[in-house]
């Protein structure tokens, strides 16, 4: 049963987390969906499908990481430990009392909804894990390292531009590939590159054979951050999985892809049937 987007009225709140004031915004009732945002963003980056999601039954919650967006930092400093926002997302969980929600994530947000799909098993309903494999991400840690000595450069911002451009898919617009890189230089370089040394450094491959939900890996061919092979990798290890390669799409799925609530609804409703562990469009 669908609801009316103009009867749905988004919520906020600041939870109190580890110690500090966290960012929470829901809308809907229904099936619980805990969505998690790349490095350095925040929720905003689910902006366009929250509530058409909600409209679709599902509870959507959307939080800031620590230190993004209007989340307080974490008390003890920045986080480069991407299992440290999986233990804070599993108190989140807790915290609102969400039962079996499913768990959709993109790039660091898609390493952070595996880990939590290792460590919750059957508690969880599902995984989305877009822009994300299980091993150590493509990045180079110790130049990360490097430039947090000297991570005020002014070119700092550009390079957010830039480098968000250069990994959007060339199905989008152009208009639509700008907005996703101006809004993407907002984000605080502290933060960006200790989440990228998380990318660069989390590995929970030993734990895919433990995975007791079903998990749909999804990657964009024009993705210069991943190699669909090792992403295929992944899905191959864990005992319910599909896989999925989206043509013309980067790194950024739910922000290149219009009407992007209709299709995380087909992936959700996929994961609910007992063939879950065939393989789809590649």
């Amino acid at each position: 049963m669908t609801t009316s987007q103009d009867a749905l009225v988004t919520e906020a709140c600041y939870l109190p987390i580890d110690g500090a004031a966290s960012y929470v915004e829901q809308v809907g009732t229904g099936t619980p969906v805990l969505c998690l945002h790349t490095a350095g963003q925040s929720g905003v980056q689910w902006r366009y499908t929250t509530v058409s999601l909600a409209a679709l039954g599902y509870r959507v919650v959307v939080p800031d990481l620590p230190g993004h967006g209007r989340s307080e930092p974490a008390q003890r400093g920045p986080v480069s430990d991407l299992g440290a926002y999986a233990s804070w997302s599993q108190q989140l969980i807790e915290k609102l009392g969400l039962r079996r929600p499913f768990i959709v994530g993109c790039s660091i947000g898609g390493k952070i909804a595996l880990d939590l799909a290792a460590r919750m098993g059957g508690e969880i309903a599902g995984a989305v894990v877009m822009a994300a494999g299980s091993g150590s991400g493509r990045a180079n840690a110790a130049a990360l390292r490097r430039e947090l000595e000297d991570i005020a450069a002014p070119s700092r911002a550009d390079r957010a531009y830039l480098g968000t451009l250069a990994v959007i898919g060339g199905s989008v617009s152009r208009e639509r590939a700008e907005l996703i890189a101006a809004m993407h230089r907002r984000e605080d370089p502290v933060i960006t590159t200790h989440d990228l040394l998380g990318w660069a450094t989390h590995d929970i491959r030993d734990r895919l054979r433990s995975i007791a939900c079903p998990v749909h890996l999804v990657v964009g061919d024009e993705d210069l951050w991943l190699d669909p092979g090792q992403v295929r990798e992944t899905a191959a290890a864990i005992p319910i999985a599909r896989f999925t390669v989206l043509p013309g799409i980067g790194h950024y799925p739910m922000e290149e892809i219009d009407g992007f609530a209709d299709v995380l609804h087909g992936w959700l409703a996929d994961l609910e049937q007992p063939n879950a562990s065939a393989e789809v469009a590649r």
